[in-house]
């Protein structure tokens, strides 16, 4: 008899299937994502994912919290950045790392599937999951560096931050598309955050 995986190997398994889904969403896009897509991707036995999650709903909920925590450890290396290099390198490689990878398709996901949007709407009542969380990393960022003086005291970093998400993600958001070259990002970056800079 069969025995579902605990510990170690379970998170390993819900790891496997994260980024088989990762991957078929860059690939091919959130219409593309079923739970038989990412069980063939991730080369597991069908019924794996449904012993791990309740639904198919609640595996993409789980999927987006597991990137949402990801998120988390961007914010604490942005924040160590505070004060070194420039703030618009520094601005202009967070949104790289941020939209580079599967963030632009975590948000068609959300937009893409009203059940998932539902549920995460339960635990994250306002924003969209994932850009709102890294709304929050860029102003926190800014008001680092506020104090430090390398942005100005005036700088409404509670606007500027949206407005750096918005374009970033924008500027990423052709999936079929080449990715912005760094210099791409770097002059939207500079457009928006030249005014408040002290330096």
């Amino acid at each position: 008899m069969s025995t579902v995986p605990t510990g170690v190997a379970m998170r390993d398994v819900r790891a496997q299937l994260f980024d088989a889904a990762e991957r078929i969403l860059l690939r091919d896009g959130p219409s593309a994502l079923t739970s038989r897509a990412v069980t063939t991707e991730a080369d597991c036995a069908k019924g794996v994912l449904h012993r791990h999650f309740a639904d198919f709903d609640d595996f993409l909920a789980e999927l987006v919290h597991d990137r949402i925590e990801r998120l988390e450890h961007q914010a604490a290396a942005l924040r160590l950045s505070a004060g070194t290099g420039t703030v618009v390198g520094n601005l202009s490689d967070a949104l790289t790392d941020l939209f580079g990878t599967v963030a632009v398709a975590i948000v068609s996901l959300v937009t893409f599937r009203d059940e998932l949007r539902a549920r995460l709407r339960r635990i994250r009542p306002t924003g969209v999951p994932l850009l709102a969380e890294a709304t929050t990393m860029i102003a926190t960022y800014l008001e680092d560096e506020r104090e430090r003086g390398r942005v100005a005291a005036t700088a409404d970093v509670e606007v500027l931050a949206p407005t750096l998400i918005g374009a970033g993600h924008l500027l990423f958001a052709d999936r079929k598309g080449v990715a912005p070259q760094p210099e791409a990002v770097t002059k939207v970056v500079t457009t928006v955050i030249a005014g408040v800079l002290t330096d």
